[in-house]
C-alpha cells in the first residue's frame, strides 16, 4: 500500500538521521495512512480509502459525499 492519503493527497517527507557523532543517514516521515472502508449514500455502497488521520477528521467535517465526489473529480475512480 503507497503512503499517499486520498482525501489529502499527504506523501512521506524525506530527510536526515542525525546520529550523536552528527553523522547523517537518509530517512523517510512516513504520512499516517489507514485503510477505511466508508457507505456513501450517494454510490449505495461501501468505499475504501487510504486516508490519513487528518483525512479522517476531514471526512468527519465536511461529510463521506462531499470528500468523494471532490476525489471523482480530480479523476480517481472509486
Amino acid at each position: 500500500m503507497s503512503r499517499i492519503c486520498d482525501v489529502t493527497g499527504a506523501q512521506p517527507g524525506f530527510g536526515h538521521s542525525i546520529s550523536h557523532s552528527h553523522r547523517r543517514t537518509k530517512r523517510r516521515f512516513n504520512v499516517n495512512v489507514q485503510r477505511k472502508r466508508y457507505w456513501v449514500p450517494s454510490l449505495a455502497r461501501h468505499v475504501t480509502l487510504n486516508v490519513s488521520a487528518r483525512g479522517i477528521k476531514v471526512i468527519d467535517k465536511r461529510g463521506i459525499d462531499a470528500v468523494v465526489t471532490e476525489i471523482q473529480q480530480r479523476g480517481r475512480k472509486l
